[in-house]
């Protein structure tokens, strides 16, 4: 057998729902350039799951049960005072919110193609209601209630903070969603497509996903991101902080993707919404730091920034706590996540590899008294 740490190069399936080719991204062959630009995250959810962009009708019909779908189970809810609310990480608690969901969930166990589209429905729409929720109770304040006439993006934004967003607020936020939505067959992915190969149900195949999105080398580099810029402090100090970090050969922290090699596509759409909102905001300073250390980590590494360095600044001027950015993530890519599922189980086998055994030779039992 040929072993391939990482499963790096390793082609496991196939799928229509995005590639990444000579580093362009693209969603069932639409550019992400294109759809960053253009698309609702509303549409793009329709696109993942149906491999075309929606008509008006069937966008506003996505729309509405989204919008309906947000409210959460209140014993979800109150689930949150069950714990040491501020102690646990919020991806932990997205992670057995969602598999609590499938509990109140009446067709959870029903495994047909019509009640698993509908539970990715709801589940899409109550992600953003779980974070939003944790976020607030943790701070003791009230959940709020979804709008039925904001978008998705908004909506989010709107439950978090307890006001409508302005339209760039709303833009950048959804931009973000879109760049997020799904990204081939990546580590989270992959591990949702493992768990219901083997038949199991939606809620278990999202819930897998977002475990593995918990770890630091998959979800958190974008908290990470913003940790060094709070370290960083000041564009003066920039420089010293690097080269420190260089000499020392530290990873730098949104820099370097696996797949792509002459950069990730997503990033500079998430560059410019940076510039917009830091300006805005009077947080440049946040700006000015990135783009100092982007310059000096490509000028000694051939290591462009990835998707999550400049969405850390985005996330931190939109006033959404660091500790949120990984469920933030989730919120996007349940979108993905959802499609692959669905995908898994259209054309399904146990996904079974196997592995090289590196342990001792053939030995034989000695009883305990010999030992």
């Amino acid at each position: 057998m040929t072993v391939t740490r990482g499963l790096e190069g390793i082609v496991a399936t196939t799928s229509s729902i995005s590639s990444i080719i000579d580093d362009t991204l693209t969603y069932a062959g639409y550019d992400i350039d294109d759809l960053a630009v253009n698309a609702s995250f509303e549409e793009v959810i329709y696109l993942l799951w149906h491999r075309r962009l929606p008509n008006e009708v069937e966008l506003k019909d996505l729309t509405m049960q989204l919008a309906s779908n947000m409210e959460l189970p209140k014993e979800v809810i109150e689930h949150f005072n069950l714990y040491d609310i501020k102690k646990v990480h919020p991806m932990g608690a997205l992670r057995t919110a969602v598999s609590l969901l499938g509990l109140y969930d009446e067709e959870s166990e029903v495994m047909t193609d019509e009640a698993n589209y509908q539970k990715a429905i709801r589940l899409q729409a109550k992600i953003p209601s779980i974070v939003t929720a944790f976020s607030r109770i943790r701070k003791g304040l009230q959940p709020v209630a979804p709008r039925k006439d904001l978008s998705f993006a908004a909506n989010f934004l709107y439950m978090l903070n307890d006001k409508v967003p302005t339209a760039l607020e709303e833009e950048a936020f959804n931009k973000a969603l879109v760049l997020h939505a799904d990204h081939e067959l990546n580590a989270s992915t992959f591990t949702a497509r493992v768990c219901v190969a083997t038949l199991s149900d939606v809620y278990s195949g999202v819930t897998a996903a977002i475990g593995a999105l918990k770890g630091p080398l998959h979800g958190g580099a974008n908290e990470a991101v913003m940790k060094m810029l709070t370290e960083i402090g000041s564009v003066d100090k920039v420089e010293s902080y690097i080269n420190e970090k260089l000499d020392n050969k530290e990873k730098i922290m949104g820099f370097g993707h696996r797949v792509y090699r002459n950069g990730d596509p997503r990033a500079k759409h998430l560059k410019e919404m940076s510039k917009k909102l830091t300006d805005i905001t009077g947080q440049s300073n946040y700006y000015d730091m990135s783009v100092k250390i982007e310059e000096l980590v490509t000028s000694k590494k051939p290591l462009p920034p990835n998707v999550d360095f400049y969405s850390a600044s985005v996330y931190h001027s939109l006033g959404i706590d660091h500790d949120l950015f990984t469920p933030i993530f989730a919120v996007s890519r349940t979108s993905g996540w959802l499609a692959h599922i669905l995908e898994q189980y259209d054309n399904n086998r146990l996904i079974r590899p196997r592995a090289e055994y590196t342990g001792p030779g053939m030995q034989k039992y000695v009883p305990i008294e010999e030992r």
